[in-house]
């Protein structure tokens, strides 16, 4: 668990290095800023929600490929100026952006669906080159049950809904510590 301050610190690097980019500059971020627990590597989320809360972009590493930090920043440049989903991020609409951010905790296969825990749980459904991800919070946000959340999921990944029914279909499940603005 993250304290208040790492968060606050984190929702910082976030803004700021969407910032930077909108200014034409890279992010001026000081590693030596940042305490022990900031330079773990982690896999990290960033989500962009319009004042309305709707999406506005959402891209990260699941994977723990960069110090918490750096995949923070990194995530939210994507989030803000490479989903494909949506235009990038201008410069008129930015301060009125909402950042959340999602810290990813280790990956593990679900051998029962009935493991599986609505609010808890992000879950990866994949079968041959298709794969799908949905943080944890997506569930609560719209009301699903575990049923339905696999089944968002596999559409997620281009595969019919009921394909987490299968043998060949591969469901994994991560826990994930969300907090924002």
């Amino acid at each position: 668990m993250l304290s208040q301050e790492q968060r606050s610190q984190l929702l910082r690097i976030a803004r700021e290095s969407i910032e930077a980019v909108l200014h034409g500059r890279r992010p001026e971020l000081n590693a030596e800023h940042f305490d022990d627990t900031l330079h773990k590597p982690a896999g990290t989320f960033v989500t962009l929600r319009t004042p309305d809360h709707h999406l506005r972009g959402c891209i990260g590493s699941i994977h723990p490929v960069a110090p918490l930090w750096q995949s923070v920043s990194n995530s939210a440049i994507n989030a803000a100026f490479r989903d494909p989903r949506f235009y990038p991020l201008q410069q008129d609409e930015w301060l009125r952006i909402a950042i959340e951010i999602s810290v990813m905790g280790p990956i593990e296969v679900v051998a029962d669906p009935e493991e599986i825990m609505v609010g808890r749980d992000g879950l990866i459904v994949s079968h041959g080159r298709n794969a799908g991800l949905l943080l944890p919070q997506v569930a609560t946000e719209y009301g699903w049950d575990r049923e339905v959340f696999l089944s968002q999921t596999c559409v997620k990944a281009g595969l019919p809904p009921e394909s987490w029914r299968t043998a060949e279909c591969r469901i994994e499940r991560f826990p994930a510590e969300v907090f924002g603005e």
